[in-house]
């Protein structure tokens, strides 16, 4: 009894305690969760998965010159300095090597990403971001210094944004170009090599078969990516408003464009859809003449699939004959009377029987065969 008044007595007097601890701590928790406000305007924190990511990327002017090289960049800063969104990010992860090209336009950029190029075009600035992990190094210093020799030179005309979008363009179909040429030459030679089918058994070794398997794939992918390409264009291309909006130097200087007045940058990416669409439609003629080549090379293994089976059945016929014939000396070879032993001309007819018993069913099994093997119309 004096024990639980004590333990009443001690917890009367914690409550207060509790009850100012209990205050403090929602008002932290409040102070904590409440996002900060710039006068009237609220500003909501960025994901910290947002944050705490980096970019890559290489900066250039407005006269070709390298600005930052190789710089890190935090992606929330990135987003605030080129008035993006954090979820435009995702058409530039360099974390990801794979991804479906597209051609982002946003008020103040446009963001590229197609296939070994990631870059973000300004009306002042281009910003070439690194993947990690790319095998493309080669395309891309020949694009870096194509690239810088075209935002020096001002002789066609066009705006800045537009010399930029234009060595990525031709990069990117060079690229494709060079790939195809690498994959076209063997691949005719393969094809020629299975056609002259003069010796079935040197055309169909498993060498031949094995690299047509695999340039079949390799050219499956590459039509892949450049129809991708040509879907990313065509895409840009159906829409008038992203066209009109990626004059970004008209925009610049206060000069804003009517979504049917786009008639140049329309011009520069039909021109690439035209190129790229006659790589893809190449790269398709050469899978169909492989397909081609695969089918005449199947109906060749099924004839001599089917020979080997007509031998085998043949030879199986002529064992059954041979089975019939040796029965009757099984029959006749064992340790009983027959009283054949004894008879002149028992041994000549025994023998005729037997042959003429295995002709018999050779006959009959053949006939049969070829019954089954007539094709009904």
């Amino acid at each position: 009894m004096q024990r639980s008044y004590f333990l009443l007595s001690r917890c009367k007097n914690f409550r207060p305690v509790l009850k100012r601890f209990q205050c403090q701590t929602s008002f932290a928790t409040q102070s904590t969760v409440r996002p900060p406000t710039v006068g009237t305007k609220r500003v909501l924190p960025l994901p910290t998965k947002v944050t705490g990511m980096k970019l890559r990327c290489t900066e250039f002017d407005q006269n070709g010159n390298v600005k930052t090289t190789v710089g890190d960049f935090l992606k929330s800063d990135f987003c605030q300095h080129h008035s993006l969104l954090p979820r435009d990010l995702r058409t530039i992860d360099t974390y990801s090597i794979y991804q479906k090209p597209t051609i982002l336009v946003r008020p103040e950029a446009i963001l590229v990403n197609v296939a070994h190029l990631k870059a973000l075009l300004k009306s002042d600035m281009v910003v070439l971001f690194d993947t990690y992990g790319s095998t493309d190094s080669y395309n891309q210093s020949i694009f870096i210094y194509d690239l810088q020799e075209r935002l020096r030179s001002q002789k066609d005309g066009l705006p800045f944004e537009f010399r930029a979008l234009e060595a990525i363009l031709i990069s990117v179909t060079s690229s494709l170009q060079s790939e195809l040429d690498i994959l076209e030459g063997p691949v005719n030679k393969l094809l020629g090599d299975l056609e002259d089918l003069a010796d079935i058994e040197e055309s169909m070794n498993g060498d031949k078969l094995r690299d047509l398997l695999q340039f079949s794939k390799k050219l499956a992918k590459f039509e892949r990516d450049a129809l991708s390409i040509r879907d990313a264009l065509e895409e840009v291309l159906d829409n008038d408003e992203d066209l009109a909006a990626m004059y970004l130097t008209d925009k610049r200087a206060g000069k804003y464009r009517a979504p049917h007045d786009h008639e140049e940058v329309e011009l520069l990416l039909e021109a690439y859809y035209k190129q790229t669409e006659e790589i893809a439609a190449k790269a398709s003629t050469l899978r169909q003449h492989m397909r081609s080549t695969e089918e005449i090379v199947q109906l060749i293994l099924d004839v001599s699939r089917n020979s080997l089976m007509w031998y085998d059945i043949r030879l199986t016929i002529i064992t059954l004959s041979a089975t019939v014939v040796s029965g009757y000396g099984a029959l006749l070879g064992m340790n009983l009377k027959n009283y054949f032993e004894d008879d002149p001309y028992a041994f000549g007819v025994i023998t005729g029987l037997a042959l003429m018993s295995g002709l018999g069913a050779f006959a009959v099994a053949l006939r049969k065969l070829r019954t089954l093997a007539k094709i009904k119309p």
